[in-house]
């Protein structure tokens, strides 16, 4: 869960730090990696941090913000992706917002045991919405990503009865890939055939007509409309929003208004490299941070690419620090992560408070 420690004061960022990682996949979650900066800044001298796990929308993103805000974990059994029924978790917020992430109900971790590239379907993720109708919510966050899916969101439109019904329904997406392009993208990567990605393709485009005819939505227009094998633009045709999952992710976090009030702000993944910079929380942190007039910024990372270098030299009094650096194999990494993760803190710390 989020710590919020001596909230920072409006009119003076000294002694101000925020600690908003990404996950540092299989060592750390986000919440662990956020407690472990957060530690350090506090070592370093900082009086007043802010520890706000950040996601980008794609797997993981539940487990992020129930870390940051809290809330009601749900478990619904639901269609999976390959027909079999699975119990699929999703979370209602304090303030009443559901949060579902299609991974846990049509993901390509549920399809393990074998691959059905053309059946494989979203309905599961139209239940769970269907199911948070149900229960009294009216705002639903759908967080795509990891999908064993390329069925353009039929599956959960048929679910929905072709219908939100009320519901203000916002979709984070990770990617900005087009509709029609799902297939070809990401197809093969859930098992397809050159073949079959050529007749998922054409499936998609007589679905975005079968839409505009239906809806009035032309979903080939929307950037992100082929996030999660073209759920999103399904749904986007029955009214929802799509907003890249950074940013959703930051607005219910509250991370804007942290960085309104930072000296420094620390974020930090398990692998820094260019595709940090494509909408994912890096790059995102970084910036937000030079928009919101952050003076300092650092960036943790296991290991950090020539090429991430470079796109964080772009940001002004940026520091990069790799974990990688501070041990003598890499292996150490993944065994002492936190340890190190809060080392490097301190150092980010005292080196901004010395320039401050």
């Amino acid at each position: 869960m989020v710590v919020w420690v001596n909230l920072c004061g409006v009119t003076d960022r000294r002694g101000c730090a925020v600690a908003c990682p990404d996950k540092f996949r299989s060592t750390l979650s986000a919440g662990e990696a956020a407690r472990a900066i957060g530690s350090g800044l506090r070592r370093a001298g900082y009086e007043d941090v802010r520890e706000i796990p950040m996601a980008d929308g794609g797997e993981g993103s539940l487990e992020t913000l129930h870390e940051a805000r809290g809330g009601s974990r749900r478990v619904t059994t639901v269609t999976g992706p390959l027909g079999d029924p699975v119990d699929a978790e999703w979370l209602v917020l304090p303030d009443g917002t559901a949060v579902i992430e299609m991974a846990r109900a049509s993901g390509r971790a549920l399809a393990t045991r074998r691959s059905d590239p053309l059946g494989a379907t979203t309905r599961g993720t139209g239940e769970l919405i269907a199911a948070a109708r149900a229960g009294g919510v009216r705002r639903v966050v759908v967080c795509v990503g990891g999908s064993a899916t390329t069925d353009g969101g039929l599956g959960a439109i048929e679910a929905l009865g072709w219908s939100l019904r009320g519901l203000e329904v916002t979709v984070a997406c990770d990617v900005s890939t087009a509709f029609v392009d799902a297939a070809r993208v990401f197809a093969p990567q859930k098992g397809a055939t050159p073949a079959q990605v050529d007749l998922l393709t054409r499936r998609l485009a007589s679905l975005a007509g079968t839409l505009r005819e239906r809806t009035g939505v032309d979903v080939t227009d929307l950037e992100g409309a082929g996030a999660a094998g073209g759920l999103a633009g399904g749904l986007a045709a029955l009214g929802a929003r799509l907003e890249p999952g950074f940013e959703v992710v930051a607005r219910v976090t509250g991370l804007d208004r942290a960085l309104e009030e930072a000296d420094l702000v620390v974020t930090g993944e398990g692998r820094l490299d260019a595709t940090s910079f494509l909408g994912k929380v890096a790059g995102g942190v970084l910036a937000w941070s030079v928009e919101e007039g952050v003076p300092h910024r650092a960036v943790i990372a296991g290991q950090v690419t020539d090429e991430a270098r470079e796109e964080c030299a772009v940001f002004p009094a940026t520091e990069v620090l790799a974990l990688t650096d501070r041990v003598w194999t890499p292996a150490e990494t993944f065994v002492r992560t936190a340890l190190l993760v809060e080392e490097a803190a301190v150092e980010a710390g005292r080196h901004a408070r010395a320039g401050a």
